[in-house]
């Protein structure tokens, strides 16, 4: 008889079972809960590496929104040279017709999508411009100050859900990647809406650079949001998330055999999900031992290489690899960029673009005490896999 396979491992897919976030969650949806009254509070960006589960936890929680009532858009940041006014100018768009659908559109309304609209004919290409029947109102966010702009937009959005007493979330997937002036311009509009007292949050995640940038472009950023760290799972909550899903269909794992997964994939939720899935297919009755563990790894490990790995690899040149596999090579993270200089044998400022370099394209990031990291957990273990294939 056919079982589904109860395992994830897509980007961003929420798991079966969620396991080990309940308190993130819970701060979320007191945030939710707040708004949902009408009354302000503080947004909230998720920080991490990749693989942590921080895409899930911004679906999760905006599907709380809306189960509460909530209007909820999200965008996320795929490249630079996509307008993120543009798109922006179109999920506020979306979200004021979810708060306008009162055939009599009051004056307070009106005023706000005149102002969407001279937003919108000044930085969008999306055409939707037509669908506003509104003339646009002139000279309030359409003056080319984009912190001006994106602030009067959000400011307008605001005003209409306190009027019709509704919350209103965005969710920002990728933050690291917007521009320097454009994430200026959010942090300043998110500002205004809370001195204001609108119902209107931002949900955001991104890599553990966003801190830093967020500091380097507004001080008051940590009092503006709450900045939460998303990691590994610890040992309790990874064997839950791999073992519940299982449960639910009637199978199990041997204690030796969930102390292996745990061990090879260090708790995060990803590997959790991508070994538990190619277990899955090996398993021959309803008992999953260690041996099945160790035979699906194989497997596991190539399926890790090809959709986790390699994507990030091939996006590398010559040089930024060398420095990444000295990194590597210092034995143990995070190092810092004088052992990389040191085995290069190279001076350290000759080295220092490469690790701008690599910070701005998300491979690595500066950690605590001036040393770096890669973003991605265990790519220093697949390095030495495609440098030194025989061992």
């Amino acid at each position: 008889m056919f079982v589904p396979n109860p395992y994830r491992p897509g980007a961003g897919e929420t798991p079966t079972y969620l396991a080990g976030r309940d308190k993130t969650l819970e701060e979320g949806e007191k945030i939710l809960t707040t708004i949902s009254y009408g009354y302000p509070a503080r947004s909230e960006i998720f920080y991490g590496l990749r693989g942590v589960g921080k895409t899930v936890l911004l679906n999760r929680l905006m599907d709380i929104g809306i189960e509460r009532g909530i209007v909820s858009e999200s965008i996320e940041i795929e490249n630079r040279s996509k307008s993120f006014q543009s798109e922006l100018a179109l999920k506020v768009y979306k979200l004021m017709a979810q708060l306008s659908r009162t055939k009599q559109l009051e004056a307070y309304m009106i005023r706000a999508l005149g102002i969407l609209k001279a937003f919108s004919l000044k930085y969008s290409n999306d055409g939707f411009t037509t669908e506003i029947s509104v003339d646009p109102v002139q000279g309030i966010a359409n003056t080319g100050n984009i912190s001006n702009d994106i602030s009067e937009l959000f400011l307008a959005l605001g005003s209409v859900a306190k009027h019709q007493k509704k919350g209103v979330a965005i969710f920002i997937d990728e933050m690291q990647i917007l521009r320097v002036a454009d994430m200026e311009a959010l942090f300043v509009a998110i500002h205004r809406v809370n001195q204001k007292g609108y119902p209107l949050v931002l949900f955001g995640a991104g890599l553990p650079k966003i801190i830093k940038i967020a500091g380097r472009v507004k001080s008051y950023a940590e009092r503006l949001f709450l900045f939460v760290k998303i990691g590994s799972l610890d040992k309790e909550s990874a064997a839950l998330a791999l073992t519940k899903p299982a449960e639910g269909l009637g199978i199990s794992y041997t204690p030796d055999a969930i102390n292996e997964v745990l061990r090879i994939t260090e708790g995060y939720p990803y590997f959790l999900q991508e070994y538990g899935s190619q277990i899955w297919e090996l398993k021959q009755d309803n008992t999953i031992t260690l041996g099945t563990v160790k035979a699906a790894y194989r497997e596991f490990e190539s399926r890790i290489d090809e959709s986790f790995f390699r994507v990030r690899y091939e996006k590398a040149t010559h040089r930024e690899l060398e420095f990444m596999l000295a990194m590597v090579k210092t034995g143990a993270l995070p190092c810092t960029i004088r052992q990389v200089a040191n085995i290069l044998h190279v001076k350290l400022q000759s080295i220092s673009v490469l690790r701008a370099q690599l910070i701005h394209k998300g491979f690595i990031y500066d950690s605590s005490r001036g040393e770096i990291d890669f973003t991605v957990p265990q790519f220093g273990e697949y390095l030495k896999r495609v440098s030194y294939p025989h061992g």
